[in-house]
């Protein structure tokens, strides 16, 4: 209780490893200290559910590697074009071998959280950020546009993505360079040299494109765009004729 904080979350087998045993848990829970959100989760009686502190939890108790990612990791980093209409979206990334507990799936967070799982990169670059009190696992800028290419134009629309391209001004390019050489998706690549280069920022005349591997095919990824031969792909009409 002295280590409290809003939205934390205990786990009966981190607790049970630090001495407190089944019979203990179940008087707390009797008692009204703590309340069963989930088979072996509990959360102190009557505070409010938090998907930031849900995650640190699940991460710093049961050796979980979720992760901030996409365009919820850009809005940590300062960058952000959505207006969030009702619940904020958490887009949350995991290892393919740790699946979402039905817990995380189920349970009304203060916001709504989609799952997302890749192994597109053969490097992940993540930092640990403070938010809300908590320690978070969150995707780098780099990755995290990345990321946020990957789900388009299912999830993002790729106007807005350009319109948070313009603010990346200070992107690491040795970092994208790194990504652009190993990752697994030439979608996903050949759209972010289309936007880099379109938004003019500096780092991207820092990329050695030779070295990155295009494919040959043509990619189209609009219906009725324009076709850029540089890139090999078909971008809406709207991003080309943005200025």
């Amino acid at each position: 209780m002295q280590d409290y904080y809003p939205g934390k979350l205990h786990f009966s087998d981190n607790l049970r490893q630090i001495g407190y045993s089944d019979q203990l848990l179940k008087q707390y829970r009797n008692s009204g200290w703590l309340t069963a959100l989930s088979k072996g989760v509990m959360y102190r009686a009557g505070d409010t559910l938090r998907a930031f502190p849900a995650v640190a939890c699940y991460n710093a108790q049961m050796s979980k590697s979720f992760y901030v990612a996409a365009h919820s990791a850009l809005e940590l980093h300062g960058f952000n074009h959505f207006v969030p209409m009702g619940k904020p979206v958490l887009m949350l990334g995991h290892p393919k071998q740790q699946a979402a507990p039905l817990w995380l799936r189920v349970t009304e967070f203060d916001r709504v959280i989609k799952f997302f799982s890749t192994e597109i990169f053969a490097k992940q670059y993540l930092t640990t950020m403070k938010v809300e009190g908590v320690d978070l696992l969150a995707s780098l800028p780099e990755q995290a546009f990345f990321e946020c290419l990957l789900l388009a134009p299912q999830q993002y629309a790729f106007m807005d993505l350009f319109y948070i391209m313009e603010q990346l001004s200070t992107l690491n390019p040795e970092i994208v360079q790194d990504l652009l050489e190993n990752t697994d998706n030439l979608k996903v690549k050949r759209m972010f040299l289309f936007m880099a280069e379109k938004a003019g920022h500096y780092w991207y005349n820092l990329l050695d494109v030779s070295k990155i591997n295009l494919g040959t095919s043509k990619l189209q990824l609009a219906k009725e765009g324009v076709y850029i031969s540089k890139y090999k792909i078909t971008v809406p009409k709207g991003l080309y004729d943005y200025e």
